[in-house]
Order: structure tokens, then sequence, then C-alpha cells
């Protein structure tokens, strides 16, 4: 302990040291730049599969975490980045777009090509992986929706340094194994380091990965096609006139955290890599696969000139039914499945805009720079378009609230100094580093009645399980609860039923089906109905979930998850 209290005095006067130097660094305005000037990229696509003797089977690929430079606009330097890619010169922010198949199995070797020291300020004094020698950069991979074996599911304490020099507690191989036997969907892959989550992905380290199901999806009719068929990897960022990523280097409290802060907020939108993209696009259907990869930002999509969204898949699952909507909210993390039919369009060009509050819901309104996402010219000629949606998608099974074997209660505190600014926050009062509490059976469904007690919508997730939203209702004499809770830690002994008892909060009709991401309202509780088994298939797991390190599941604004609202998850047999 006094070795480690050494180690935090040296770091903390080192962090101050520093601040006080960036404090001085000049910010692009990015209001002064001009939008809509860079064509929007499609990210490299990687086969996750190979063909043999005309049918298909397991792939390999080898993908490294580099350093580099990257062009964010026409008119920004150059920026430092860390990229995915299978070389330095194809590595790109984000990375590779992963294509899967249903049922045949993908392996990756990920590999740490990075630097000894940061190109972020990052905080040591939150719980975080540092190698012995404090060189060499922490990384762990963690595919973001995939129900798959522990040992691949990058463990926050499983990274690796450059070359695999240092490797955390719970390291096990190079390669990871991912088994693709889930429904068809949409997920990414990203960072999950300890307490380095927030700026390895500010960094870059984050990309797509599409599991295709052919037989159920082709007679679907849905817009295919690399041309029609886009992922758009969403997040924000702000600049230095050198054109380097600009993250705070002094923390809200520095006296307890040097550096660390609650949100961080990019003053550019970035879309696949490049600010204010523009695409030009055909009169017809295409399909978009929107993720939010922000560290904290909301965003909710709309078109400026009318066009609507039809809603066909949600994190990484198909919905029964399509939805139309104007408008699109996605907390971090998130994704979103849509059809946009451009032929609907009664102008040439059509500007995908935000207009989420900033921390979300009651943070700054938007301003001119994060209220614009990207921009679509539509060609003037008509043509024949032979896609369509159809009135069904693709059916899972009903939630059964009767086939629920345990009922839990999560609670989500926010802790705060003498000066009532947030010093670290904690999923049921407890560090990521006591036991796990949450222990469900392999092949179980349980219900989860999450009690946030916080003034921030906190998206959820849950690493392997995916769940249905049953139900969200507001807290009537929220303080008084939270007095309780934070005493005793116990919803049931502090009576929750007589809190929970305000407005009931009805679940969008899109958001209705299977996720592993849902936004957690302020003041609320919210009910879900998590399945640690597949949704498509009555089988079992066709690996060990059982097996260590075991997963986590937490918030996904990503400054909270490093200090430390994250929980460790460990399924018995």
């Amino acid at each position: 302990m006094e070795r480690k209290a050494v180690h935090q005095v040296i770091f903390v006067g080192f962090f101050l040291l520093i601040s006080r130097a960036w404090a001085e660094d000049r910010l692009i305005n990015v209001t002064k730049l001009e939008m809509f000037v860079d064509d929007l990229p499609d990210m490299p696509r990687l086969k996750g599969f190979d063909f043999v003797n005309g049918g298909h089977a397991p792939g390999s690929l080898t993908i490294g975490m580099f350093h580099k430079f990257w062009k964010f606009h026409r008119d920004i330097p150059p920026t430092p980045v860390f990229a995915y890619g299978t070389s330095r010169s194809t590595a790109t922010v984000p990375g590779p777009t992963i294509e899967a198949l249903h049922g045949v199995h993908t392996y990756v070797t990920w590999q740490n090509y990075l630097p000894s020291q940061h190109i972020l300020p990052w905080d040591p004094t939150i719980p975080t992986a540092i190698p012995t020698t404090k060189k060499g950069i922490p990384t762990v991979v963690h595919l973001h929706g995939a129900i798959g074996e522990p040992e691949s599911d990058g463990h926050a304490e499983s990274w690796f340094t450059a070359g695999y020099q240092e490797r955390g507690p719970t390291w096990t191989k190079k390669t990871y194994h991912y088994y693709n036997y889930q429904q068809p969907g949409n997920l990414w892959y990203h960072d999950h380091a300890m307490g380095l989550t927030r700026v390895n992905l500010l960094s870059g380290l984050i990309g797509a990965y599409i599991i295709r199901h052919p037989e159920l999806e082709d007679p679907l009719g849905l817009p295919c096609r690399a041309e029609f068929d886009r992922p758009l990897v969403v997040f924000d960022r702000s600049f230095r006139i050198n054109g380097s990523l600009y993250m705070n280097s002094t923390g809200n409290n520095p006296s307890i955290h040097p550096q660390w802060q609650p949100e961080y907020f990019g003053d550019a939108i970035i879309v696949n890599g490049k600010a204010w993209p523009r695409l030009i696009v055909r009169r017809r259907k295409y399909r978009f696969r929107i993720i939010n990869a922000s560290n904290a930002r909301f965003f909710r999509f709309f078109f400026t000139n009318g066009l609507g969204f039809i809603h066909v898949a949600s994190d990484s699952a198909y919905v029964e039914q399509p939805t139309t909507l104007k408008e699109i909210l996605l907390g971090p993390s998130e994704i979103t499945d849509v059809i946009v039919d451009f032929s609907e369009s009664n102008s040439d060009s059509a500007i995908l805009a935000n207009d989420a509050p900033y921390p979300y819901p009651s943070g700054d309104p938007v301003d001119e720079a994060n209220g614009k996402v990207m921009k679509f010219i539509i060609r003037q000629q008509r043509e024949v378009d032979t896609t369509r949606i159809p009135k069904k998608l693709i059916e899972y099974p009903s939630p059964d609230v009767s086939a629920a074997s345990v009922i839990r209660y999560i609670a989500m505190y926010e802790y705060t100094s003498d000066t009532d600014e947030p010093t670290h926050l904690y999923i049921n009062g407890k560090s990521y580093e006591e036991p796990a509490t949450e222990t469900p059976k392999a092949g179980t469904t349980e219900v989860w009645n999450v009690i946030n007690l916080t003034e921030d919508n906190h998206p959820l997730h849950i690493h392997l399980g995916l769940f249905t939203v049953l139900d969200q209702v507001e807290l009537v004499n929220v303080d008084e609860l939270k007095n309780c809770m934070l005493k005793i830690n116990n919803a049931v002994k502090c009576k929750i039923s007589k809190y929970a008892r305000g407005k009931r909060v009805g679940v969008a009709a899109h958001e209705k089906g299977w996720k592993n991401v849902y936004k957690m309202n302020p003041g609320s509780m919210t009910k879900i109905l998590v399945r640690f088994s597949y949704i498509h298939a009555n089988t079992s797991y066709v690996f060990d979930a059982t097996a260590e390190p075991g997963y986590v599941y937490h918030c996904h604004i990503l400054d909270h998850e490093d200090n430390v609202m994250m929980r460790p998850l460990k399924l018995i047999k």
C-alpha cells in the first residue's frame, strides 16, 4: 500500500505539471471549418471466413494496432492516432469492417504495435492497467455484442502491451475465437483496457463487425452490396491547431483525480473518420448501420429535409417489424440499422443532423458544429429499385417473465466531492474489484430492475447477455430513496415499491426487440429481461460461458466505465 501511495503522489505531480503546459494549447475553432468537403470513406472490408472446396470455412485474421497519422478533415493537419489494420499503411480510423458468417468461426490475432507512451493524457488515480515498467500502452479488444467465450471477450484485465511484453492478470491467449453462432446483426470492436478505455477509443481504436446470415437475410430483399449497405461509425472529437487530438488534461477534481473528467465531448462530428463528410447517393433505398462510437455524446438523428428512417434492427438483432421514424436517439455504443429511401426526397440534398443535448438529457443544446453530422447529395435521375422492406423481418421468442429464475436490483450511484463535482461512479455501491454479486446460471433468464439514482442517462451494456426492456417508471421522492440506498444499499429493505410509482415511460416500438445496450433514464427504474442463452435457437452455448475470466456489465459512457461504473459478471453451471 505504501509503494502504491508513493507512485500515486508521483503520478499526480507529473500530471499537474503537464496539465499546465497543455492548458496553453490552442484549439481549432471548428465553426471556421467548411463542412461537407470530404467524401465519406468506406472502411476496408475483411472477410472473417475462407472458401475451401466451394464451401465456407473458418477464417483467420491478424489485425494490429498502429500509431500513425490520419486526416480527419481537408483543413485539419494530420492527426496522430491509434488505428486498427492489417498493416500500418492500411490501418484506418475506424478500423476495417469485419464481415463474418453465421455459424462460421472467425479467429483474430490482435497485435499491439503502439509506442511506449500514450498520445493522450490519462489518469492513474482511477483503477488503471499500468505496466510494471511504466512503459507500453495496455490494450485488449472487446467484440461488443458478441455471444462468445470469456477468454475472447476482451476482459478489462486481459490487456497486453507491444509484443506481449507485459500482460494483465487475466490474459489467456493471443488469438481470439469468435464462434459467430448467434443471430445475424451488427457488432463493433473496440479497446477495453482497464481505466484506459476512454483514451484508447478516443485515439481511434474502434471498428465495425457484421454477422451475416444469407439464408435468413437474402429473402428479406433489403438493400445489399457494399454501395448500398454502409456502416456509419459516428463520434465526436476536438483538435489542437497542430491537428492533434485534444482531451482536457485537468480533472474536475484535480486534487483527487488530476485528469479524469465525468464526460468527454468533442467539437466536431466525425463519420467513418471524416468530419462532416458528404456522400453522393442515387434515388433509391440505402441501408445504414449507424454505430454511436462516442465516449459520452448521445445523438438524436434526423434529416433536415424531412426524410425518415425505416428501422430494421437494434444493436445486434433484427426487430420483428420495421418501424418508420422521423428521429432516432442513440446512446453511446448503441446501434441502429435503418433504411433510407432517397427517392422520397423533394430536394437534391439531405443533411443528417443531431439535436441531443450534452450531457444527455439536461445538458447544453447543440451548436452549428455538433448539430450537423453529414450531407447526402442526391442524384436527380430516378431509377428502378428492386429492393424492398418486408412487413415482417425476423421474429425471435417474445420475453417470458414467468421464465425468470432470479429477480435482481441493480443500482447506479454517482459520488461527489465537497464542491459537488463527481469523483467516481459505482454500480450497486461496489467497486469493480469486489467479488461478483451477479452470478446467473448459463441458459437461464433473469429480471433486472435497474435503479438510476443519478442525474445522467446511463446506457447500460451487458456482455454476453441479450435483453428486452419491459418497463420504465420514474421514481418519486428520489432524494429520500437515495439517502436510504447510500446507507444500506438494499432496494428491497429501502422499500423500492414505495418509490417506483411515478410516471411510466413507454418503450418505443423500435426498441422493444432484443438489445445489448439500453438508455437508463435518470431518476427512474428500468425493468429488463436478460437472457443468458441464444435467442435464435433452443440450444446450449457452443462454448463454456462459466470459464475464467468471466464477463462484465457497465455503463457505456466511457468516462463512467473507467471510474468505475462496471461490475464483474460470472456465469455458473
